[in-house]
């Protein structure tokens, strides 16, 4: 049986983003070294959507949740950004692209009120004093 987390909205649309990615790099040729170099960089962005979502559930805790979330926020605007890249460097089918940027706002969304959800006072101190909850610093502890 499938972790519980496997079935919230923000896992399914994470997985659903790393199939539409996957499609539409199958049809950048392998005989462009940058076009190449944009693809193996968008299968890793795509896939961390998910599997930090999976990370953050694992952890619980509110630092663990909050680093995870921040490199979810930059894999997919990393994504964002590697569909221009493609239409900047001549990939040919930019048609497709719209589908990836159109989940990337409808897991945005997702996002947004899956971060609303973390328990801040479920934490252990970051003394890097990155991932805290409001108010709590490395220095006092509190």
């Amino acid at each position: 049986m499938p972790a519980q987390h496997r079935q919230q909205p923000i896992y399914l649309k994470g997985q659903e983003i790393f199939e539409i990615t996957a499609k539409i790099i199958d049809l950048i040729p392998d005989s462009d070294d940058i076009l190449s170099h944009v693809k193996g960089m968008m299968l890793e962005d795509a896939a961390m959507l998910s599997v930090k979502v999976s990370g953050a559930e694992a952890g619980d805790l509110y630092d663990i949740r909050m680093e995870n979330a921040a490199i979810i926020r930059k894999a997919a605007r990393d994504l964002g950004t590697h569909c221009t890249t493609l239409e900047m460097y001549g990939f040919t089918d930019t048609q497709y692209l719209v589908l990836i940027r159109e989940a990337l706002e409808a897991y945005k969304l997702l996002f947004r009120e899956w971060v609303q959800g973390f328990d801040p006072w479920n934490y252990v101190l970051d003394d890097w004093g990155l991932f805290n909850p409001p108010g709590i610093t490395p220095e006092t502890g509190e």
